[in-house]
């Protein structure tokens, strides 16, 4: 196993990219708010000549893409930290490493919306669900969001700053949205 702190240049991420096609289990970390925008900042990193083979390499070994945020905790209670997680989650599946051998990451988030059975979920279904329960204001979610539209479909066009806890006011499998965050290599 091995870790990559931060890949934000070429021999970095060459050399993880390398190491992951030999059979080695790396982990990264890129300074991004979504799976596709991880994916192009991987492969914008290297000349244009070099792109589709990296694409292609890619394609080939990368296993998954979680994205995350901090957003602040609506009325934290003692003992809750003051921040909680959201998460984007893309399991790369043959669809999505289609995508990225084709350079075609702009089509990921829909692929991502849809593949709640291969444990996908955007960032947004999360945002929804933590607003929902009541976890964070609306608009501490519409701050993490760059698809804002997205947002306002979950929740309606006109939420409450707060949404209250109610059991059963949401369905998560109306968004493909998982509960569980394991992802095995």
């Amino acid at each position: 196993m091995i870790l990559v702190g931060e890949m934000r240049d070429l021999e970095t991420i060459q050399l993880a990219i390398s190491a992951a096609e030999t059979g080695h289990l790396v982990f990264g970390t890129l300074h991004t708010s979504s799976a596709a925008q991880t994916v192009d900042r991987m492969v914008d990193v290297f000349p244009p000549e070099q792109q589709a083979q990296i694409r292609t390499q890619l394609s080939n070994s990368l296993r998954a893409v979680l994205s995350q945020t901090l957003v602040p905790r609506h009325n934290p209670q003692p003992g809750q930290f003051g921040r909680v997680m959201a998460q984007e989650i893309m399991i790369v599946t043959p669809a999505i490493s289609n995508l990225i051998r084709e350079g075609k990451t702009a089509q990921m988030y829909g692929f991502i919306q849809t593949g709640g059975k291969d444990s996908m979920q955007t960032l947004e279904s999360v945002l929804a669900q933590l607003y929902l329960d009541g976890d964070i204001t609306f608009e501490s979610a519409v701050s993490k969001t760059s698809r804002p539209e997205e947002l306002y479909r979950i929740v309606g066009p006109n939420p409450p700053s707060v949404a209250k806890k109610k059991a059963g006011s949401y369905d998560p499998k109306s968004q493909d949205m998982i509960k569980s965050r394991s992802i095995s290599g």
